[in-house]
Formats: C-alpha cells, structure tokens, sequence
C-alpha cells in the first residue's frame, strides 16, 4: 500500500483507495494472503493520511542491518520461510542505533564493527490477536570485520543465516518481502 500526493511510475497496476470512510482493518481482513496486488492513495497530505490510517493501529518501533563482509557479501536469514534482514524490537533505554546492532549480533552470532548511515525506515503491518501492529524498522548499513562464521539465532525461528554476493541474491529476490527489496535498493546492492 502507497500514500503519495503523485501516482507513482509503476510497472505493474496499482488500484487507488479512497480515504473517506476506510478502515484499515477491514481492508486487511479482506486481503487475500500473499496479495501480490498494490493499492495507493493520492492526497494532499501524505504524512496526515498515514497518521489517520495508524491511529487504531499499535505501533512497534524496531531495527535492523543490511551488514557487509570485508568480502563484500551481505547477510542474509531465512525465517518463517523467507529470505529477510536481522532486525528487531527496540527495548526500553536503547535507542534505534543501539537495537540494530544488538539484534544483529544477537540473531547472527557476530559483532558489528561497524554502523554506518541509516538507510531508511519501512512499515509492515501484521496482525496481533485481533488487533493490527504496524512495525516501523530503521535500517542500517553495517560492516563486520572479515566474514565471521554465522550462528542463527534458532529461539527467534532463524533457520539459516548466511553470506551472498550481490551478485547471486535471485533466491532471496524470489522469496522477501517488498520492505526488504526497499532496504536493497536503499543499500544499493539491486
């Protein structure tokens, strides 16, 4: 789903929404599981529009890595049955910096040598119960030092980590989310 006060260039067709008596949680009720199908609205006020669609909505703020080896590989976890990115919930005291880091470690088993620029920040929204969490992640750029042995955190439902050249990422294409293609390109790795 798109907010944009333009219609997007888009290869695919993208069905628009009107703002004026919609609710988000019966519109997401009403999806069919993996819709591939894109939805937007175009108005005036992005930013307020999102802020109306959130309000019924729990917001959980959380943060994640697109981490680099000195071999220029990029780490990579398969959960839940798809390729993603390390990233998780802020806790009480961190700051988002702070989170990506941890959660990166945590679920990797590696150190982070460094971070780098944020990349940029994206929303998914998955249902808890009978109530919708909108996650908003802060991605990072991230470098480890060599290319560490990588041990998947298996309490988090991490299956498989591992190192991919960017050159060889069609699995991982094939098989995310579209909020992880977003940190890609912001990463510039596609």
């Amino acid at each position: 789903m798109f907010i944009s006060d333009v219609l997007p260039e888009q290869k695919e067709k993208i069905q628009q929404l009107e703002i004026q008596d919609f609710d988000l949680q019966t519109f997401y009720k009403k999806l069919k599981n993996g819709s591939k199908k894109s939805y937007i609205f175009i108005t005036k006020k992005p930013r307020d529009t999102f802020k109306r669609l959130k309000k019924n909505c729990e917001v959980i703020k959380a943060a994640g890595g697109l981490v680099e080896s000195v071999n220029g590989n990029y780490l990579f976890i398969f959960r839940n049955k798809k390729w993603d990115l390390p990233k998780g919930k802020l806790e009480e005291g961190e700051n988002m910096k702070e989170t990506a880091i941890r959660e990166v470690e945590e679920e990797c088993g590696i150190k982070v040598a460094k971070r780098e620029k944020k990349l940029c920040k994206t929303y998914h929204v998955y249902p808890n119960g009978s109530k919708l969490i909108i996650k908003k992640t802060n991605w990072y750029k991230m470098k480890v030092k060599g290319e560490p042995k990588l041990v998947p955190q298996k309490e988090e439902g991490i299956d498989e980590a591992v190192w991919l050249d960017k050159n060889h990422l069609g699995a991982v294409v094939k098989n995310t989310f579209p909020s992880i293609m977003d940190v890609l390109r912001a990463g510039g790795i596609l």
